[in-house]
């Protein structure tokens, strides 16, 4: 899986700007005094000055965790690549590790679990069956946007994901957390710790 930051607009001086503008006031550098106020409108949740900086990522991930994270909509913007249009052989995701399933929990994870291998074997050759039929069915002239109901949702997809501070940082808020499934936290903390990197006092104070 990989996450990229390849876009910005803005930084922590923007969302100080963004709010001070009720004031008729703009500052050219970031003081310690600004830092208190990204403090508080965070604290407060004053979240529209929060909204005039964003960030755009580049994400390769299953199609299983981008599934889950599509359902983030409020103050972000999704472009998949589309299986319609391209026919390039899959990736399939694999996992290092089987996790188990938890004894006094519906959804989760616990321990790990060996396949043993014949089951590894079985799934192998599952994928690869996969992969098989769908490109014998491209070859045979059959539209892409058909032959794609053939592949796993282990099959790695791509997408430009853009968003406010604000935003992606109520995804961090819920996807980091540890009861979060490990793949989709996998993505959710690089985004953390890119955007962390580009908004280090808005990203501090809108962190929980």
């Amino acid at each position: 899986m990989e996450v990229t930051l390849i876009d910005k607009m803005g930084n922590d001086l923007s969302v100080v700007n963004a709010a001070r503008v009720s004031y008729s006031k703009t500052k050219k550098t970031f003081e310690q005094s600004d830092e208190k106020l990204i403090k508080y409108l965070a604290e407060h949740e004053h979240w529209s000055p929060f909204a005039h900086a964003s960030m755009q990522f580049r994400i390769k991930a299953p199609i299983f965790v981008a599934r889950q994270l599509v359902k983030h909509q409020v103050g972000l913007v999704w472009n998949e690549v589309s299986r319609r249009y391209v026919d390039f052989p899959p990736e399939i995701y694999k996992p290092t590790a089987w996790r188990g399933r938890p004894v006094n929990s519906k959804q989760g994870s616990d321990g790990e679990v060996e396949l043993g291998p014949t089951l590894d074997h079985n799934l192998e050759m599952t994928m690869q069956s996969c992969l098989i039929l769908y490109n014998a069915m491209i070859e045979k002239g059959v539209a892409p946007e058909q032959a794609r109901m053939v592949l796993p949702q282990s099959m790695m997809t791509e997408w430009i994901w853009s968003g406010t501070v604000y935003a992606f940082a109520r995804v961090c808020n819920l996807r980091c957390k540890p009861d979060t499934q490990k793949e989709t936290q996998d993505v959710a903390n690089e985004i953390d710790k890119l955007a962390d990197e580009a908004f280090p006092y808005c990203w501090m104070y809108l962190r929980k």
